[in-house]
């Protein structure tokens, strides 16, 4: 017998793909747009929402037989903006260039609708074990789609990959640039982030007819 029941993998694997909380359940749509112009920032914001989505929810699954109902929300809120200050002062003392590239954004995870929903609709109704791969599933189902997009917006409209060049020399014109190609300068812009979640959506309601409301 596995380590996880198909009951409990499933909580992992839908958020992957067909329970996406970003492209299926259009949540957590603002960090999308803003911070993955950079894959670095991508990546470290998907990191921040694994730890404390991951985290918040087993918290508040041992809570949930003793918060009163009328302050759920307000609890809920201490429990994300506690872990919340503790990602942020790490990045401050581990990597501050990066600290001040999310700036607002890490502040916002407190507010990130993919976090509050998954504590209402599930970490209140399960036991933290279940509560914590909730939590880890749709965490990472978030940062995929950071990563996807932060990929593509940094290689085309920068040229580089964790800030490291990887067409070539635009100005000397080696690699790609030899041929003729340029950088995409509005793949920096955030309307170029909705469009690539535009085009993950359309490729996932392809493969996947059930995904196409009526």
């Amino acid at each position: 017998m596995g380590l996880l029941s198909k009951k409990d993998s499933k909580l992992i694997t839908d958020p992957l793909a067909d329970n996406n909380p970003i492209t299926i359940q259009v949540l957590g749509i603002c960090s999308a747009l803003a911070i993955t112009a950079e894959l670095k920032a991508s990546l470290v914001m998907g990191i921040a929402v694994l730890f404390v989505l991951g985290i918040g929810n087993v918290v508040i699954s041992l809570m949930r037989n003793i918060i009163p109902s009328k302050i759920r929300i307000i609890v809920q809120l201490i429990v994300v903006a506690t872990l919340v200050i503790i990602v942020d002062q790490v990045l401050k003392a581990f990597s501050y260039e990066l600290s001040k590239t999310l700036s607002v954004f890490i502040g916002l995870i407190i507010t990130n609708c993919i976090i509050m929903g998954r504590f209402e609709a599930f970490a209140l109704g399960n036991g933290p074990w279940r509560a914590f791969l909730d939590g880890i599933g749709n965490a990472l189902g978030y940062a995929v789609i950071l990563i996807i997009v932060g990929f593509f917006r940094e290689l085309l409209g920068s040229g580089t990959l964790f800030g490291i060049p990887v067409l070539g020399d635009a100005i000397e014109k080696t690699g790609v640039y030899a041929l003729g190609y340029e950088n995409n300068g509005f793949m920096l812009m955030p309307p170029m982030a909705l469009i690539i979640v535009g085009l993950i959506i359309w490729v996932q309601r392809s493969r996947n007819k059930a995904l196409i409301e009526d």
